[in-house]
Parts: C-alpha cells; sequence; structure tokens
C-alpha cells in the first residue's frame, strides 16, 4: 500500500517469510507476504474521505444471523475451519470481513484471498516493513488517516483499514482490480502478487467476480466496475 494515482512504486514486491510479533505469538512463527511499503503524501481531500471511511461502525450484534449474510458466513466457514478452529471466533471473523467489506464496497471473497496471501490469516502477522495484522496495513496510515498508535491487531481495526485502503486504490485505477492490487502491495506493474490473490480467490470464489459494487455504504466513495481481471496480465 503505497502509492497514489500518477506515482510509480518506490520498491519492488518482497516474498518471504514473516515473523510474528513476540508478545503475541503462540505456536511456531507463520508465512505470510508483504510488500515494501512507504508512505506518500495525500491531498487533504482524499484524507478526509479515507478518515470518514475508516472511522468505527461496530459490527452489528446479529449480523451474522442475518438472512443475507448467514448462508455466506457457513459457506466460509467451511473452507475456513482448517486455518481458524475455534467456531465462534471463525464466525465473528467472517461477520466483520463480510461488514467490511460491503461497507467498503469490495467483495468480501477477494478480500479473503488478500488476507490468505498477506497473513495467511495470522492476526498478529509483521512483515519486514513492519505491515500489521491480516491485511498487513502499514502503521503509518493510522496516523495519516486515523488515529496515530491504534492497534492494527485489532480485528475490526485492521479489516476496516485494508478495505479503505484497498477501495482507495480500486478507485485510482478504475476498478482494475490488478493494477489495485499492485498498488496496495507496493509492486505496481509486476504480476507475482496480483496473479498470487487471485489464485487464492478460487478458493473462495462462490459466484463469478461481481460487475459492479452495489453493497457499497461508503457514500465518500464513487461506485466503479471491478473488471473479471483473473486471467489478466499486470501493466
Amino acid at each position: 500500500m503505497t502509492s497514489l494515482a500518477g506515482s510509480r512504486p518506490l520498491a519492488a514486491l518482497r516474498l518471504g517469510t514473516l515473523v510474528l510479533v513476540t508478545a503475541f505469538a503462540l505456536g511456531a512463527p507463520r508465512s505470510a507476504f508483504a510488500g515494501a511499503q512507504a508512505e506518500e503524501v495525500l491531498a487533504p481531500s482524499v484524507v478526509a474521505g479515507l478518515a470518514a471511511a475508516v472511522a468505527d461502525q461496530p459490527v452489528p450484534v446479529d449480523y451474522a444471523r442475518r438472512p443475507d449474510v448467514k448462508p455466506w458466513i457457513d459457506a466460509m466457514s467451511q473452507r475456513l475451519a482448517p486455518r481458524l478452529a475455534n467456531t465462534a471466533e471463525r464466525t465473528d471473523f467472517l461477520a466483520t470481513v463480510y461488514y467490511e467489506a460491503t461497507r467498503a464496497g469490495l467483495d468480501p471473497e477477494l478480500v479473503l484471498a488478500v488476507i490468505h496471501h498477506e497473513s495467511g490469516f495470522h492476526k498478529y502477522a509483521v512483515s519486514p516493513a513492519d505491515a500489521r495484522g491480516y491485511m498487513q496495513v502499514m502503521p503509518f496510515w493510522t496516523r495519516l488517516i486515523g488515529t496515530a498508535g491504534q492497534n492494527l491487531f485489532h480485528l475490526r481495526t485492521n479489516l476496516r483499514y485494508g478495505c479503505t485502503i484497498l477501495r482507495h486504490y480500486l478507485g485510482i485505477e478504475n476498478g482494475d482490480v490488478y493494477r489495485a492490487l499492485g498498488r496496495y502491495n507496493g509492486s505496481l506493474g509486476r504480476a507475482e502478487y496480483p496473479t498470487a490473490v487471485m489464485t487464492a480467490l478460487s478458493r473462495y470464489r462462490t459466484v463469478p467476480m461481481q460487475t459492479d459494487v452495489a453493497r457499497a455504504t461508503i457514500p465518500e466513495q464513487p461506485q466503479f466496475a471491478l473488471r473479471n481481471v483473473s486471467a489478466a496480465p499486470a501493466r
């Protein structure tokens, strides 16, 4: 997650094993992926829009039981059981993914694919560049568009930032998922990361890639088409 419209990536993709934060680590270290990311200057209007998007809106208490949400959670729960063994924690995780993804106007299964590749579903993953948590969010984002020092290992905080930032890059790239993923990882113009995420998406895909983001609920961000780029090369 490094660049704005018209900016060139400052570093190439890093693929490697991440370490877990020692204070939180439980069990053996886990593998994950994160790019070499760098902070850039955002226009005040962009900061204001992103700050509004990351404002906390907790998941409603009955959200996981809603008829439009429960079937998706049930389907994804079966697929994630080997990775997240505790049923209650898995349900809470998936409800939060669905809530934050749709709140940002993203496909929840695309968000799962990003998490799959970025952190391997390990809450306390930290990259060599200090990207943190499920969606490997860089700490500078909390100072830039939120509140400095916010806990990026907190489930909802991490997903809210990650989804907001990915949506921001999709807007910059006019819905081009491949290029938006490249920006998210700091590897715009290289195929490795977008290809890996789209491959991971096949594990969670229940329907073809959506052609719009009508489920978006953030008024500050425009609607745009999501291109089905699962077989397209990165530019």
